[in-house]
């Protein structure tokens, strides 16, 4: 039975791993996630249904469009993969579960905006909104009203240590350290992680970030390249979401 679960979540993250490509590309350009239909970007060709299989579609058209040729993105199947690849962790992690639910939101909502505020540098509130909305459903039926007041209440602290640490940046460099959109992005892993953790994630996330950024900056050299932080928030969040890490670990390592 596992190995039909494990399909289903699979087959469920890669169709939405497609939906998500179509979020972080369109949404934060404008653009309705609806209309137009799907459809190449250099020479507007309407995709087909045969041409909207994640992944496979990708394979069989070897990665060009069918009609102009140019190339596609790997970007696309790559975040369609992996979006598959973490339904299925969340579902060997949480088993049928609220926490499941509640994992699963959290893991769309990071990748939507992996993709958005890596190609943009916006995290819009939308995806924001609506996660932050989906999560405190599932806290609610998890732990009932006082679990979503406990949440809202993480949720907030978590924002103002982020905002503070804002603030701390654009002192120090003398210009904006960081967008708004990373900020509000503590406040949903404040709901979901509780505000110690998302400290953890802060770290984490510097901690990842700093090599990687030195890498590319010495790589391509530009003063005023902006390095966007919410990709390596999400990928923190990721990595605590599927080790359990909790204040409890984190006080037993300490001491």
């Amino acid at each position: 039975m596992e190995i039909y679960y494990a399909l289903f979540f699979f087959i469920l993250g890669i169709n939405l791993g497609s939906f998500y490509n179509v979020v972080g590309y369109r949404l934060p350009k404008g653009e309705s996630i609806i209309f137009p239909p799907s459809h190449c970007p250099n020479c507007n060709h309407q995709l087909t249904f045969w041409e909207l299989f994640p992944i496979f579609s990708y394979i069989f058209q070897l990665g060009r469009c069918r009609k102009c040729k140019s190339k596609i993105s790997f970007f696309y199947p790559l975040i369609e993969f992996t979006t598959g690849v973490l339904f299925v962790l969340a579902y060997f992690v949480f088993g049928l579960s609220i926490e499941l639910f509640i994992s699963l939101i959290l893991i769309s909502m990071t990748l939507i905006i992996i993709i958005s505020d890596y190609l943009y540098l916006i995290i819009r509130d939308e995806v924001l909104i609506v996660s932050s909305g989906l999560i405190l459903i599932g806290i609610y039926f998890l732990k009932g009203i006082s679990g979503v007041g406990e949440a809202f209440f993480n949720g907030l602290v978590a924002f103002s240590i982020m905002f503070l640490i804002k603030k701390l940046g654009d002192y120090l460099f003398k210009k904006e350290s960081m967008g708004g959109g990373d900020i509000k992005l503590l406040f949903v892993f404040g709901l979901v992680f509780g505000w110690e953790i998302s400290l953890v994630i802060i770290f984490l996330a510097s901690f990842i970030g700093l090599p990687i950024s030195v890498f590319m900056l010495y790589k391509k050299p530009n003063h005023d390249r902006i390095i966007p932080f919410g990709p390596f928030l999400c990928v923190a969040a990721l990595i605590v979401l599927f080790l359990k890490i909790d204040i409890n670990i984190i006080m037993g390592i300490l001491m």
